[in-house]
């Protein structure tokens, strides 16, 4: 453990982070269930088409339902969703959107 570098002693070359552009994208529409894509998509540091990509994909997963609210999309998310990682698959994505969002997320709930 004593060649590991400490932040700031070596640079990354590479550039990424713990949690996916799903991730993001969940996390951005929890803050903001009536947020345009186009500012999700900008939140997260993606195209626009990217983040419709990822929406239907949690939509198709379970993990997210769009009503359409005149001419917005509104999203109700489902905290009881499994993570898909068998890894972590015996966790509820509600305990992650918990540690990145001020107020619980509403929907069914199981523990």
């Amino acid at each position: 453990m004593a060649n590991m570098a400490t932040t700031g002693e070596r640079e990354s070359t590479r550039n990424w982070t713990f949690l996916t552009n799903h991730a993001h994208v969940l996390l951005a529409i929890a803050r903001n269930p009536t947020a345009r894509l186009r500012d999700v998509a900008s939140e997260v540091g993606v195209t626009e088409r990217a983040a419709q990509a990822i929406v239907a994909d949690l939509e198709a997963g379970g993990y997210l339902h769009r009503t359409r609210v005149g001419r917005r999309n509104e999203y109700t998310l489902n905290p009881a969703g499994r993570f898909r990682h068998p890894a972590e698959a015996d966790r509820q994505v509600g305990d992650l959107l918990a540690l990145f969002t001020k107020e619980p997320v509403g929907g069914p709930a199981e523990h």
